[in-house]
């Protein structure tokens, strides 16, 4: 049986029945043969066909799309996988955790300082002038030390920058993120401290990008896109003439957007050409980039992001990079909107030290009655509780308007 495929799924093994396009467009002189060489399936897209035929009878046929059913089980089965996995993050000179209600009003300082601090360094690169990578390190310290105290609270509050705030406040948000997942992967002081450093400069070399692109609210054309795939060079470039920077900041700067697959970019780096601290990187600002609200876009839910980037673990992240991530932010961040067994909708007020799978949730709407009901926080870690989650939600569909308000208050 003949079936129209696209060339990028070609595969060795597969029968080449027709080529679709003119015989002068490719370099072969036959078009009916079984792939054996690799070289051949890039001679096909390098000649710009799109599409081919292939015989299902005498070759290899492409593998069938997995259902949304499928995809749905497999990030589950890997989420259950991950909230059973053990290990604990080390504990190195850390303070006392504090409660979130008590971190937040802490933490809310420390972001509008941060947000003026990047502001103030983007505007100095602007003008010309060298970057201190050290000057950063107060705010850097004070990030870890919030992020140490309670790692919900800075994160998430860092995470509900308005769309023009978004570049600079990504900074700080990716700081925070880096240091938690360092402290996750047993790193020592010191290199939580540079991954920290990295986080908050890893997107320096926007100050350089043309601000109609670097915040238009719709698609951008292919020259925009190539002119912002280059922030990552300008920014290595302004921090090696600052002089200060260390080799992990340099690098992250370079490389956040290097994937496993080597579909990235700058260099096209795959998995073991990429550092930890880069790959990191490359967890932190996905994660950040696509639970804000942006210029073209709104923030997806937290839990509803954590899901997502599951499925794109195999090409984009280093799985155990990413199980790690998980581990320090929850299966169900902070900002969440779940339904729990009563029916009630509550939104994710803090993690459980115990698991992953039981936060504290602030209920405040029944699903049974349609209505609001007084705002109630329930720890689903607690022996006497039989609640549990079912479901994550959607803010948009129960009509929830200012979902934050329920944790962040």
């Amino acid at each position: 049986m003949l079936k129209k495929i696209g060339v990028e799924h070609l595969r060795v093994g597969m029968h080449l029945e027709e080529l679709c396009g003119s015989w002068m467009e490719h370099p072969f002189w036959r078009t009916k043969f079984v792939i054996k060489d690799p070289k051949d399936i890039r001679l096909i897209i390098e000649s710009g066909i799109k599409e081919v035929w292939i015989d299902i009878d005498k070759g290899l046929d492409i593998p069938a799309a997995a259902s949304k059913e499928q995809v749905e089980a497999k990030v589950d089965a890997e989420l259950m996988e991950t909230a059973a996995a053990t290990g604990t993050p080390i504990q190195v000179s850390q303070p006392k955790r504090v409660a979130m209600t008590e971190e937040v009003k802490r933490a809310a300082k420390i972001c509008a300082n941060g947000k003026d601090a990047v502001v103030s360094m983007f505007q100095e690169v602007r003008m010309g002038k060298a970057i201190s990578a050290e000057a950063a390190g107060e705010l850097v310290d004070e990030i870890s030390s919030s992020v140490a105290r309670n790692p919900g609270a800075l994160i998430s509050l860092a995470r509900l920058k308005t769309a023009d705030d978004y570049t600079y406040m990504h900074s700080v948000a990716v700081c925070a993120l880096m240091v938690v997942l360092a402290r996750q992967l047993n790193l020592d002081e010191k290199e939580t401290r540079e991954a920290g450093m990295s986080g908050l400069l890893h997107d320096l070399g926007k100050a350089m990008m043309p601000m109609e692109v670097l915040n238009k609210p719709g698609k951008l054309t292919d020259e925009e896109f190539r002119i912002i795939k280059s922030h990552p060079e300008e920014g290595h470039r302004l921090l090696v003439e600052g002089g200060t920077a260390g080799p992990t900041v340099l690098d992250v700067c370079l490389h956040h957007h290097e994937k496993v697959d080597g579909s990235g970019y700058p260099h096209r780096l795959k998995d073991e050409q990429i550092s930890v601290f880069a790959k990191m990187g490359a967890v932190c600002d996905v994660y950040d980039a696509i639970t804000s609200n942006r210029p073209y876009k709104s923030g997806w839910d937290p839990a509803e992001s954590i899901r997502k980037m599951t499925e794109w673990t195999n090409g984009h992240f280093d799985g155990r990079i990413f199980q790690a991530f998980v581990k320090s932010i929850g299966i169900y961040p902070v900002g969440s909107l779940v339904r729990l067994s009563s029916g009630r909708l509550g939104v994710v007020a803090e993690q459980s030290d115990k698991s992953l799978l039981t936060p504290r949730i602030k209920v405040f709407f029944s699903t049974k009655s349609m209505a609001y009901v007084p705002p109630e926080l329930i720890d689903l870690s607690r022996p006497n509780v039989s609640e549990k989650i079912v479901a994550r939600e959607d803010a948009e569909k129960w009509g929830i308007k200012n979902l934050d308000q329920y944790w962040a208050a």
